[in-house]
């Protein structure tokens, strides 16, 4: 299941580098950083939701505690990949750790959220359990 699961994430890293790109390069000049950071996240947010409802049933979860599972497998990878990457382009932790700053106006938070909680959400609405909740 965590084989397919890193599959999956590695599809939602490659989406998430071109909206990252589509951000920076296309919507950002035109409305500024902070907006299209914003926007960016929300689509985000929504891709993955998109290919985990696509993709759950053939990541296989069997329960809610294992789709969870999947969602904080994804979780460490993101967090993993997103300071591993900032750290070693020489970003500070100011820097890597600034697109969590809620109170800033940064909603990227909600990315790491809604990559943990997708694959229980997506389970259920597909139907692939019917037991109630460990």
């Amino acid at each position: 299941m965590l084989v397919r699961a890193g599959v999956i994430w590695l599809a939602i890293l490659v989406l998430a580098s071109l909206n990252g790109a589509l951000r920076d390069l296309v919507v950002a000049p035109r409305i500024g950083d902070t907006a299209a950071m914003a926007i960016s996240t929300v689509v985000l947010c929504g891709l993955v939701l998109m290919v985990t409802w696509m993709s759950v049933g053939w990541i296989g979860p069997h329960s809610r505690r294992q789709a969870l599972t999947v969602g904080l497998f994804w979780l460490v990878l993101t967090l993993a990949f997103e300071v591993g990457a900032g750290r070693l382009s020489g970003k500070s932790w100011s820097v890597v750790l600034a697109d969590y700053n809620v109170l800033r106006g940064r909603i990227w938070v909600l990315v790491p959220i809604v990559t943990l909680l997708a694959p229980v959400w997506a389970g259920r609405v597909r139907g692939l359990w019917t037991s109630p909740p460990p």
